[in-house]
């Protein structure tokens, strides 16, 4: 699966991770987010994200 990146803060979301203290469960694509999840960093919101490369 596909990491991508914060361009406000350089957090990366892994889907083999997730991000459980969030409610998002290891294995979910960062397609399959809910809209209403932010970068547990700082914030920002999924729109702020691109690919990593």
């Amino acid at each position: 699966m596909e990491k991508y990146v914060c361009n406000l803060c350089g957090y990366i979301y892994d889907p083999e991770i997730g991000d459980p203290d969030n409610g998002v469960a290891p294995g979910t694509a960062f397609a399959d987010l809910p809209e209403d999840w932010v970068c547990p960093d700082c914030g920002a919101g999924v729109d702020d994200f691109e690919l990593a490369e």
